[in-house]
């Protein structure tokens, strides 16, 4: 797969599982990274690297927001788990 390729797939796996969640409810940018690159590999540092790349061109693109403890945050400054979700109305 290509990194253009893998970059999709992300983006759309981030995308169909918020769909699935009902209004203001989040996910966790791992579970897009096991469904990219499967449930064994999806936790290895460099692929949830890669999806947290993902997660800022989504977020900077204003289609999803990055939270933590159910806040907005800025992920160039935030440390540590992160959780996503739809971008209000």
């Amino acid at each position: 797969m290509t990194d253009e390729e893998e970059k999709t797939r992300l983006k759309e796996a981030i995308i169909a599982l918020l769909d699935k969640r009902r209004e203001n409810k989040t996910i966790c940018p791992s579970e897009a990274s096991r469904a990219v690159f499967g449930s064994a590999r999806g936790n290895n540092r460099e692929e949830m690297q890669r999806t947290r790349d993902v997660v800022r061109e989504l977020a900077d693109s204003g289609a999803i927001e990055v939270c933590q403890r159910g806040q907005v945050v800025d992920m160039s400054t935030c440390k540590g788990p992160i959780r996503l979700r739809r971008k209000d109305g």
